[in-house]
């Protein structure tokens, strides 16, 4: 499990990513920044694949908005501390889920503010996704209230933008309104292994493995699902298997 705050600054001026560097450095150490970028493109080769605990996020970038780069991304459940000169875009970084909203030039005590908060819902979702763990079950939110499903029950789960989907070992499915990433690192101390962005498996139900530049997986309820080329290694020496 990770054990530091990760932390990605998207920002096109050089000078403001490091204020956020050297703010970070001396009054958050338990944050670890993983990732700068400059532009849209840069950060979204990133973030398609990664995400980070918080995203420090400029909002008026040199190809784009901040928004355009949520609305390519669709699912990110990061922590976003959006950072910009203009007061007019609130209402659309509330829309776009902010944790805070700081105007340029940050000033250091909104900026541990907005830090804090955000290290404080992190913990708080992490706590919530914990005590849903109890007897090896799962408690999974339904719109009539929660259902508890044994975790050796669940062969797969898919991503689909802000929502997860559930396959059961009966062939049923559950759809929560939570990202993949919510489940991921809780899961993954369960034998769960995520081999795509769209899907985390439970190696228990893991069937079989086809060669390929990723690969593909069968799942005990025959269910075939790409490997991703960047997952690849490390499945296979999840599983001790050698090409």
């Amino acid at each position: 499990m990770k054990t530091k705050i990760q932390a990605c600054i998207i920002d096109d001026e050089q000078d403001g990513r490091d204020y956020i560097s050297l703010l970070l450095e001396n009054e958050f150490p338990d944050v670890q920044i993983v990732f700068q970028a400059a532009s849209i493109d840069e950060a979204y080769v990133y973030l398609i694949k990664n995400t980070p605990d918080i995203l420090f996020l400029d909002i008026q970038l040199s190809d784009g908005t901040a928004f355009d780069l949520l609305a390519k991304l669709k699912e990110i459940s990061s922590q976003i501390i959006f950072i910009t000169a203009y007061e007019n875009f609130a209402i659309q970084a509330i829309k776009n889920g902010a944790t805070d909203y700081l105007l340029k030039p940050i000033k250091k005590v909104d900026f541990i503010i907005a830090v804090n908060k955000a290290m404080e819902n992190i913990k708080k979702n992490k706590t919530i996704l914990s005590n849903s763990l109890q007897n090896n079950k799962i408690s999974l939110p339904s719109l009539q209230g929660f259902k508890m499903i044994n975790i050796g029950d669940i062969i797969r789960c898919e991503a689909d933008s802000s929502y997860t989907t559930f396959y059961l070992a009966d062939k049923s499915k559950i759809v929560v309104s939570k990202t993949m990433h919510e489940f991921e690192e809780l899961l993954s101390e369960h034998h769960f292994f995520r081999i795509h962005h769209k899907h985390l498996i439970n190696l228990a139900h893991l069937k079989e493995y086809i060669k390929g530049k990723g690969g593909q997986v069968i799942m005990t309820d025959d269910s075939v699902l790409d490997v991703s080329v960047r997952k690849k290694n490390d499945f296979l020496s999840r599983i001790d298997f050698i090409e």
